[in-house]
């Protein structure tokens, strides 16, 4: 009876087994069936095309050609002319009690600055008073030697040893005198103020003194610095490849950033002999007049303009699209489609159109207005 029972659990047991390992070999993963499905790409030609319902909206034009000599664009800053600029200097060390002008004025010349208080002055004015009483002895001294020598008194070496003392002690008189004159103060009016007046007319580019601050005699850094800016320099960097469109002598068109409707002529006077180890640029200095508009620290973009004609396409104005502070004009393609182009452009010519300077060729067709298709595609 054991005997059959056991018999019954183990072909119980086998069928179990046989159906599990069944069941797992069924369940195996095919992994051709766990791939992705196959991706359905679309192809396109040019990536920058793309199509507009009724294309016959946007009219098109031929791009024309230009002949013109090529030019150059370079970024500048204005500057003072550096012969113009002079300094204000103070012979007399002390403190500054008193500024009459700041940074950015305009001042004429003889006009107050600042003033100073001086011990300075105390000693010159000493010394001159000393003077004043050594003269008038020997002035004495001659007088009386000369009733003496006229009398018999003395000898003649003895009065010439007089004059020559009075004639010393006079020297002294009017150098000291010249010393407090230099310094700033008067020999009528002894003050320990020395006021320092504008050496030239002009506009205070410079300013290193405060009020209660101190000046020390012919150091720097100067108090002042006065420019005169009625000329003025406009330095630009140009590349070490880009160096043939200047030559020293010629004229290019200066247009500043703040008014870029008016156009200006700088001569070009001077050309770096030492590039910029890190950029290879060299300093190119063009000098101007200045018109009234021009002041310190402004940037204005100078065009240099080269000596050989090139050709190039020209637009219609409305054709250039100014995005991103980029340049972009529209170009028809087959089947309804058109592709936004990067330009370079230049001037703008007779009859309101725009020179392209790269980008496109003379005769490609462009669409003439460009603004309206880049609105319609916005929409």
């Amino acid at each position: 009876m054991i005997h059959r029972i056991c018999s019954v659990l183990l072909a119980t047991t086998l069928g179990i087994a046989s159906s599990l390992v069944t069941g797992c070999e069924s369940g195996k993963a095919d992994p051709s069936g766990e791939a992705p499905p196959p991706a359905d790409v679309m192809h396109q030609s040019d990536s920058g095309a793309f199509k507009v319902d009724r294309p016959e909206r946007f009219p098109v034009v031929a791009a024309g050609e230009h002949q013109a000599a090529a030019t150059l664009a370079a970024t500048g800053v204005i500057g003072p002319d550096v012969s113009r600029q002079v300094p204000v200097i103070s012979l007399a060390s002390g403190r500054v009690v008193d500024i009459r002008a700041r940074l950015g004025d305009t001042v004429k010349k003889g006009e107050l600055l600042m003033r100073i208080r001086s011990s300075d002055i105390a000693g010159a004015f000493s010394d001159y008073r000393k003077a004043v009483a050594d003269e008038a002895l020997a002035h004495t001294q001659v007088e009386r030697a000369k009733v003496l020598y006229d009398k018999g008194a003395i000898s003649q070496n003895d009065l010439q040893v007089a004059q020559g003392a009075a004639q010393k002690s006079r020297v002294d008189l009017d150098t000291t005198a010249e010393r407090l004159k230099v310094l700033g103060a008067g020999t009528d009016h002894p003050s320990g103020i020395v006021d320092i007046y504008a050496p030239v007319s002009g506009v205070i580019t410079d300013q290193q003194v405060t009020l209660s601050s101190g000046v020390q005699a012919l150091s720097a850094p100067n108090p002042f610095t006065i420019s005169d800016l009625s000329h003025v320099w406009i330095v630009c960097d140009v590349y070490e490849n880009d160096l043939g469109f200047v030559q020293l002598g010629e004229y290019a068109d200066v247009r500043l950033n703040a008014y870029p409707e008016k156009m200006f002529k700088g001569r070009i006077s001077n050309i770096l002999a030492i590039l910029d180890p890190t950029l290879h640029t060299a300093k190119v200095r063009l000098e101007m007049p200045n018109p009234g508009l021009m002041r310190v620290g402004m940037f204005v973009t100078a065009t240099f303009h080269g000596k050989k004609q090139e050709k190039h396409a020209s637009v219609p104005a409305s054709a250039v699209l100014h995005l991103h502070d980029r340049d972009w004009v529209y170009l028809p393609l087959p089947a309804g489609q058109f592709q936004r182009v990067e330009v370079r452009t230049g001037e703008i010519l007779a009859g309101n159109t725009q020179e392209i300077l790269a980008g496109i060729e003379p005769g490609q067709k462009v669409v003439a207005n460009a603004l309206v298709l880049q609105n319609t595609v916005e929409q």
